[in-house]
């Protein structure tokens, strides 16, 4: 169960109650309803020696979720949990349509608008607007907390991902320079991998198209896991179907490509591209930062008996 947070008259965190003090204190008008969530409440005086118990805010950094939690670094108790949603995908959908916006304009018959794009700059550490969501989200629930609860350091799950180990867990030595596609074109690795033959149709001895087995239109990358050979008309049909449903009356069929084709590297990539900007983010905080691992995130969360 989480806690209200609590402030005293002159806005300054107290440490969290537990929601039946908390009820106590609305009911007695010792204190006012200060933030709907996370829930927090004002005390209409400032108390004399308020007892502080040591705060730990634990971050587990995720592409699509990132959880957080406070903990009491005296007894171990959870106070606040809490999983915050990035918006990543709408912020890459809008771009998406802003920059179909640009290019239609370039065919109508508008101001002459002098080119721009020599003068702009990336400055250091740019990260990807879908990418600086995620960063920005945790970095202002961090502050939103630390106005709200007396935190005194940070734990931060600060983990690499081996994205060619992931993919191939045997590779090693030269391998990791050579790469997955040395010695073919994506093209002649997608013939020998497919058996020059359609993915969904089986016909061989007709021209073979590539095709995002997940449409881009629905998120899908121009990762070679992410692709396959189909003949025109099977392409066609498809079109930007789900491949569920597409092939929902061969399962068999579909079974056979989901397994073929290697999974989505998507999500590890993004935490490896925003783990360091988080960290030096975080820095200018103030606070002492704990870098620990995945497993000791796991370990800690068996311990806890969370899944």
């Amino acid at each position: 169960m989480s806690k209200v947070f609590v402030l005293d008259a002159n806005k300054q965190p107290l440490p969290p109650v537990h929601p039946g003090r908390a009820r106590v204190l609305l009911t007695q008008s010792k204190a006012a309803v200060f933030r709907r969530y996370p829930f927090t409440i004002i005390l209409k005086s400032v108390p004399l020696s308020p007892e502080v118990h040591p705060l730990r805010l634990k971050i587990d950094p995720g592409s699509k979720t990132t959880g957080i939690a406070l903990v009491n670094e005296t007894t171990g108790e959870v106070v606040f949990a809490a999983e915050l949603v990035h918006r990543a995908d709408a912020i890459k959908k809008a771009l998406d349509q802003r920059r179909a916006v640009r290019r239609g304009r370039r065919q109508r018959n508008t101001r002459y608008r002098k080119p721009r794009f020599a003068n702009r700059r990336r400055r250091k550490g740019w990260l990807a607007p879908s990418l600086e969501s995620r960063v920005v989200n945790v970095l202002t629930w961090v502050k939103r907390l630390m106005r709200l609860c007396p935190i005194t350091a940070l734990s931060l799950e600060l983990v690499k991902f081996d994205l060619q180990q992931m993919e191939n867990p045997e590779i090693s030595g030269v391998q990791y320079q050579q790469g997955t596609h040395f010695g073919y074109e994506i093209r002649q690795y997608l013939l020998e991998k497919w058996d020059r033959a359609c993915s969904y149709c089986g016909r061989k001895d007709v021209p073979l198209q590539v095709e995002h087995i997940q449409a881009k239109a629905n998120g899908g990358t121009d990762r070679v896991s992410n692709l396959c050979l189909a003949c025109n008309a099977c392409n066609q049909a498809k079109g930007t179907q789900d491949i569920r449903t597409f092939l929902a009356e061969k399962p068999d069929l579909l079974a056979h490509i989901l397994a073929q084709a290697k999974a989505s590297l998507k999500d590890a990539a993004v935490v490896n591209t925003t783990r360091w900007a988080l960290y030096e983010r975080l820095l200018p905080l103030g606070l002492p930062i704990e870098c620990g691992s995945g497993g000791l995130t796991k370990f800690n969360r068996t311990q806890r008996g969370l899944p």
